[in-house]
């Protein structure tokens, strides 16, 4: 399958475990990390670089005041020593990996979900009883048509979604428009069931031709319809196009973050900022990342990550966030929540398994096993 810039044939990932000497029900307590999709694996730069300096660094310089776990803050300095600002390259993902990871393990420690922990340790409040959730497919393939993009959605709709997201950009606008359609035929023509994404293809001009032509369908947003850092495109699309835009998963860091919200013309009444908690550095990132939403006078609830895993669940719910993706039929088996979960109109209520969970999503868990067992 492809969206509109690539295809995934040779997409791989990183899965990382780090193993405790706390033994509990005489097993050590594990905490388990992996990179959203849509980056390659990092596992060089884990194994050179991240990795070989939380191992060698002394315990005062990463545990918790009492000792008893690790704190991903204080960790996070260890794993970004000696390395230069800018240019974050892919080190911002192997970082995200081992910081879902120590997450992970802390709220384990702790025997509480990820969310109630995130909640208590950082003062946020009550978290979300639910979440918002959308699936996210629509992508092109071989042989895959109208009417096998329609059975797509309606699987979606099946299983408890009301908004669905699909790519735009891989074909031209005229085929691209058909397939909107189509796919607004699903949802009974309501717009703000649907979001499209052209994954950053478009120049300017086409950017501009695609808003006009689908500001009249009034959809949930159209998503990254340039080049991520060409603030100048996107603040010139604002402009001109009314409806809600979304973008920032290809950005990485708290500085581009900023750079975002002063210069691209991105608007705090409808627009959504698509911050990857693990992509970028990991949730210490994104904590500072929400601190300068703040100061510029964003709500947190404009925020609905990429992503479409468990971590960034946990995370909305304790941060209160707008939503968070859902990939409930691509990028097995990290994709989608917990076996067992249940989504109704879109919502989804977190379980109580300490942690983020990772032991309820079967097939994954026996990828994390196999790298301690």
């Amino acid at each position: 399958m492809s969206n509109a810039f690539i295809d995934f044939s040779a997409m791989d990932c990183s899965v990382v475990a780090v193993v405790s000497d706390v033994v509990h029900d005489g097993e050590p307590v594990v905490g388990y990390g992996f990179n959203s999709n849509g980056r390659y694996s990092a596992g060089e730069i884990l194994r050179r670089r991240v990795i070989p300096r939380l191992l060698a660094a002394d315990p005062d310089q990463l545990l918790t005041a009492d000792g008893r776990a690790v704190d991903p803050v204080r960790a996070w300095d260890v794993m970004t020593r000696n390395e230069k600002p800018g240019g974050h390259g892919e080190r911002s993902v192997a970082v995200g990996v081992v910081d879902m990871a120590l997450y992970d393990l802390a709220a384990k420690l702790a025997g509480l979900p990820l969310y109630r922990w995130l909640s208590q340790q950082y003062d946020l409040g009550e978290p979300d009883r639910d979440v918002f959730v959308y699936a996210a497919g629509g992508y092109y393939a071989p042989g895959k048509g109208l009417t096998q993009l329609q059975d797509e959605m309606r699987r979606f709709l099946d299983q408890g979604y009301d908004v669905v997201k699909m790519k735009i950009g891989g074909a031209d606008l005229a085929e691209d428009l058909k397939r909107v359609e189509a796919v607004l035929d699903v949802l009974g023509g309501d717009g703000s069931r649907l979001a499209v994404d052209a994954n950053g293809r478009f120049d300017l001009d086409t950017a501009l031709d695609y808003g006009r032509a689908l500001a009249p369908y009034e959809l949930r947003w159209y998503e990254e319809p340039g080049d991520p850092l060409d603030f100048a495109l996107h603040a010139t699309l604002a402009e001109r196009y009314p409806g809600p835009l979304a973008t920032g998963e290809n950005l990485f860091s708290r500085m581009d973050a900023r750079n975002l919200l002063r210069y691209a013309g991105m608007r705090s009444d409808r627009d959504i900022l698509q911050f990857d908690p693990v992509l970028g550095y990991g949730l210490v990132e994104y904590l500072r990342i929400q601190e300068i939403m703040r100061q510029q006078g964003w709500s947190s609830r404009r925020c609905i990550p990429h992503g479409g895993h468990q971590f960034a669940l946990h995370i909305a719910a304790a941060l209160h966030l707008g939503g968070n993706e859902s990939y409930p039929g691509e990028f097995q088996p990290t994709g989608g929540f917990a076996d067992n979960a249940v989504i109704e109109h879109s919502r989804i209520r977190l379980s109580d398994t300490p942690g983020i969970g990772f032991e309820d999503k079967a097939m994954l868990y026996n990828v994390f096993r196999a790298l301690h067992d």
